[in-house]
C-alpha cells in the first residue's frame, strides 16, 4: 500500500501506567468507574474477548483525588506491564472509561489511530520480549514508545480493522465448539456416574490415597523454590511442568515449557511426573486438572505450585479421576480444603482426604471409550482450529504490511 506509513507508537498514543490500588477500596462491587486487575486483562483474553467493561472492583469519582488518577478513556487498549503476565501477551480494549492498577499499562490512541486497529497491531507484538531481564520482568514506557506502526489513512485502518475482526469472530466460533464437546465430556460422566461426591449410584465412597498407586511418591507436589532456581532453567533437556501447563480446560499445555538437565532431575525424583498422571494445581489458582501425556517422557514438577496423582489402574483409571475432579461438586470439595495466606492453596493432606465414588473397573473403561470418541472430535477441531490461526496470522502479516 503506498499510503502505509511507518511511526513510533509513541508518537500516536499517550503510554499511561496504572495506579497502586488501595486495600481499603478493594471489592466494591459497583461504582464510578471500575478498576480492572492484570487479572482481568488476562482472563479477557483467554476467554477470547476483546473488550473490557466491568471488574470485580469499582472506585468512584470521590476517590481519583486520592489515587491521583485520571481515567483512561473508552478505546484504549490495556496490558501487563509487570510479571509473568506480560509473557501471556492479552490485549484488551477499554469499553468504558476506567483505571487499571500498577501492573498494567494503557495505551490512549490518538486521532490519528483507531482504537480497533491499535488493538490488532499490538496483538502482534511480543512484549515480553522487550521486558527487563530482571527477577520481575518490566515493560518501560521508553522501549513501547519505539515501537515501529505501519499506519496508513483512517479509512484504511477502519478496513483492516473490521476484516480483523471478522477473522477473529470465526476462530471465536471454532473455539465455543470446543468448549461444548468440553461440557459433553461432563454430561457424559453424570449420565454414568451422577455426583461424584455425593455418590448417586451406591457405589463406595474412596479416598484419593485410597485410589493412589502403591508407590512411595505417588502423590507429590514439586519442588520448593530453593531447589529449583531461575539459573537451572535450559532451553532443552527434561521439561519442567509449571501451573501454566495445566489448562483450565482440562489440558495439558506443551507450549512455553522450561526444561532442566539431567543431572537437576536426578537431584529432584521425588518430583518425578509418569505418563498418565493426573496433574493439579494447588496455589492460587486452585483445581486445574490434566492427564500427562505418554509422549513427552521424563518429566519434572517444577514448584510446590503443582501436584500429581499417579493412581492405581486396578482401581481408578486417570481418565474417570480427571473427569471426576472437574466436575463442580468435587471442585467444591478442593475449595472448601483450601487455607489461605498471601493466597489460596491446599496441602497435600487435604488432597489424600478428598473422597469420590468408585464404581465398577468395567464401567470405567465403557467411559474412556466414550471419552476417546470425544477426544477424536475434539483433534479434528483443533486441526480447524489450527488452520483457522494460520489463516489469521497471514491475514495479520497481509494487514500489517500494505498486503490486504
Amino acid at each position: 500500500m503506498r499510503d502505509m506509513t511507518l511511526t513510533h507508537l509513541g508518537d500516536i498514543v499517550s503510554l499511561r501506567a496504572g495506579v497502586a490500588f488501595p486495600l481499603d477500596l478493594q471489592g466494591r462491587p459497583a461504582g464510578d468507574y471500575p478498576l480492572a486487575k492484570v487479572g482481568d486483562i488476562s482472563k479477557a483474553g483467554r476467554n477470547g474477548k476483546s473488550v473490557l467493561s466491568s471488574s470485580n472492583h469499582y472506585v468512584d469519582k470521590v476517590d481519583l483525588k486520592r489515587l491521583g488518577a485520571t481515567p483512561i478513556p473508552q478505546g484504549s487498549v490495556l496490558f501487563a506491564k509487570i510479571g509473568e503476565a506480560i509473557r501471556q501477551n492479552h490485549r484488551v480494549i477499554a469499553g468504558c472509561p476506567l483505571l487499571v492498577d500498577n501492573n498494567a499499562m494503557a495505551a490512549i490512541p490518538t486521532a490519528r489511530i483507531e482504537s480497533r486497529y491499535l488493538y490488532h497491531f499490538l496483538r502482534t507484538v511480543d512484549l515480553y520480549r522487550m521486558a527487563s531481564a530482571t527477577t520481575v520482568p518490566s515493560l518501560r514506557k521508553t522501549d513501547l514508545a519505539s515501537i515501529s506502526v505501519p499506519l496508513p489513512p483512517l479509512p484504511e485502518q477502519r478496513r483492516i480493522a473490521d476484516v480483523l475482526d471478522r477473522a477473529e469472530a470465526l476462530r471465536a466460533k471454532r473455539r465455543a465448539a470446543l468448549a461444548q464437546l468440553d461440557t459433553l465430556t461432563q454430561s457424559i460422566f453424570l449420565d454414568m456416574f451422577g455426583d461424584p461426591v455425593a455418590g448417586d449410584m451406591g457405589w463406595p465412597i474412596e479416598s484419593i490415597a485410597s485410589i493412589a498407586s502403591g508407590e512411595k511418591h505417588a502423590i507429590v507436589d514439586g519442588p520448593f523454590g530453593s531447589s529449583l532456581k531461575r539459573h537451572h532453567y535450559k532451553q532443552s533437556g527434561i521439561p519442567v511442568i509449571r501451573i501454566g501447563n495445566v489448562s483450565k480446560g482440562g489440558e495439558f499445555v506443551r507450549s512455553d515449557l522450561l526444561f532442566i538437565d539431567r543431572s537437576v532431575f536426578e537431584s529432584l525424583r521425588r518430583s518425578r511426573i509418569w505418563p498418565q498422571d493426573v496433574l493439579i494445581t494447588r496455589v492460587g489458582t486452585l483445581g486445574n486438572s490434566c492427564i500427562f501425556p505418554d509422549d513427552i517422557g521424563d518429566a519434572l514438577l517444577s514448584t510446590t505450585g503443582v501436584c500429581k496423582i499417579t493412581v492405581n489402574p486396578s482401581r481408578v483409571l486417570p481418565v474417570f479421576l480427571h473427569a471426576a475432579i472437574r466436575m463442580p461438586t468435587f471442585q467444591e470439595q478442593i475449595h472448601r480444603s483450601a487455607s489461605t495466606s498471601v493466597q489460596k492453596y491446599f496441602n497435600l493432606t487435604a488432597l489424600r482426604s478428598w473422597h469420590l465414588a468408585v464404581p465398577p473397573i468395567a464401567i470405567q473403561r465403557v467411559f474412556a471409550d466414550r471419552v476417546a470418541m470425544v477426544e477424536t472430535l475434539r483433534e479434528q477441531h483443533r486441526v480447524s482450529q489450527a488452520r483457522f490461526d494460520a489463516l489469521f496470522a497471514s491475514i495479520q502479516l497481509r494487514a500489517f504490511s500494505g498486503e490486504l
